[in-house]
C-alpha cells in the first residue's frame, strides 16, 4: 500500500493538488492522505475563495509517505515564517520515495533546504526565487532529480503525477489512468508558456503576479 501524502494550507492554488490527487487516487492499492496545520478535520479556503477543501488530519498525526505532494500558492513565499510545518517536510522528506511540488510549491520544498544545489521549476512568473534557497531555475514541464520532481505552474501538476504513475505502477497503469480522466490537451490557444506567449501579455501578467505574491 503505497501512502501519499498531500499538504494542504490556506491561501494553496487548488489544482496544484487536485490535478495530480485525481490522478494518484485512480493508482491500484494507494491511500491518500490530507494533511493541513491545523488539528482535526480542518476547512482550507483556497486561493480562489469560493472552493473549500477539507483536511483530515494534523502534522502531528502523519510521521511516514511515499509520495509527499506540495501544491503552491501566492503565500507560498513566505512559508520561512512557518518552522513547524517546514520541519514536517523535512522529517517526511527522510521517509519518502519521492517528494514533489507542483507550482511555488518548489519554494516552499526549497525554504525547507531540500533543494539546495539541485535543479527545479516552478511557475514562471517565480523562476528566480529559486535561487534564494539554492536551487536551480530551470525551465522544464518536470524535473526531475533524485528522489525529488518539481512541476512547473499549476496544470503541470497532472503531468508531474502521470510522471509519478509511472514509476510507482508502470507505463501501463499509468497510460490507463491518462485514458480514463481522458487527458488530452488541446487548447484554444497556443500561448500557454512565456516562450510562446505575446511579449506584452507576458509582461501585463507579470506585473499582476508581483502584486499577488508575497516578497
Amino acid at each position: 500500500m503505497k501512502k501519499i501524502v498531500f499538504l494542504f494550507y490556506e491561501g494553496m492554488t487548488p489544482l496544484d493538488a487536485i490535478g495530480p490527487h485525481e490522478v494518484l487516487s485512480r493508482l491500484p492499492e494507494s491511500q491518500i492522505k490530507r494533511v493541513a496545520p491545523q488539528a482535526g478535520h480542518r476547512l482550507i479556503t483556497t486561493d480562489t475563495t469560493k472552493l473549500t477543501l477539507v483536511a483530515e488530519y494534523s502534522l502531528k498525526e502523519v510521521s511516514h509517505a511515499d509520495v509527499l505532494i506540495i501544491p503552491g500558492a501566492r503565500e507560498a513565499t513566505t512559508f520561512e515564517e512557518k518552522p513547524e510545518v517546514l520541519e514536517w517536510i523535512r522529517m517526511i522528506h527522510q521517509t519518502t520515495t519521492w517528494t514533489t511540488s507542483v507550482c511555488t510549491g518548489s519554494l516552499i520544498l526549497g525554504a525547507a533546504g531540500l533543494l539546495q544545489g539541485l535543479p527545479a521549476t516552478s511557475h514562471w512568473s517565480v523562476m528566480d526565487r529559486l535561487k534564494k534557497w539554492g536551487a536551480i531555475p530551470t525551465q522544464q514541464r518536470v524535473v526531475e532529480t533524485g528522489k525529488i520532481m518539481t512541476a512547473a505552474g499549476v496544470s503541470a501538476g497532472i503531468d508531474m503525477a502521470l510522471t509519478l504513475a509511472a514509476k510507482i505502477a508502470g507505463d501501463d497503469v499509468a497510460k490507463r489512468v491518462q485514458l480514463g480522466i481522458e487527458y488530452d490537451p488541446q487548447p484554444p490557444f497556443d500561448c500557454g508558456s512565456v516562450a510562446k506567449a505575446d511579449p506584452a501579455m507576458v509582461k501585463a501578467l507579470l506585473a499582476t503576479f508581483e502584486s499577488r505574491f508575497e516578497k
